[in-house]
């Protein structure tokens, strides 16, 4: 399994239409907009190095709202939490 973190630099005015587009793209599992120097944080995880050269180059360039990508590979995970658990505490209305 190939780990990417992929920063991007977004339209302003399409973030939210760009980031629910890449929800849905095979390899991409999560999406974030974050604040700071970037305006998405993308989490991709494909089955080899060359999946995650089409994802980049194919499906990634076919999106004209993105403007700029920082594309860093993961080389080891320190943490294995589970994410969804963590992000959902106190969304239950308690």
């Amino acid at each position: 399994m190939v780990t990417s973190i992929i920063l991007m630099n977004v339209e302003r005015s399409r973030i939210n239409e760009v980031a629910e587009h890449l929800a849905e793209i095979p390899g991409i599992s999560e999406v974030y907009s974050v604040s700071g120097t970037y305006d998405l944080v993308v989490i991709c995880r494909v089955a080899t190095n060359e999946d995650l050269s089409n994802l980049v180059t194919k499906k990634l360039l076919s999106i004209q709202a993105i403007l700029k990508t920082e594309t860093m590979l993961a080389f080891k995970a320190f943490s294995r939490h589970d994410l969804d658990t963590m992000f959902s505490i106190g969304l239950d209305g308690q």
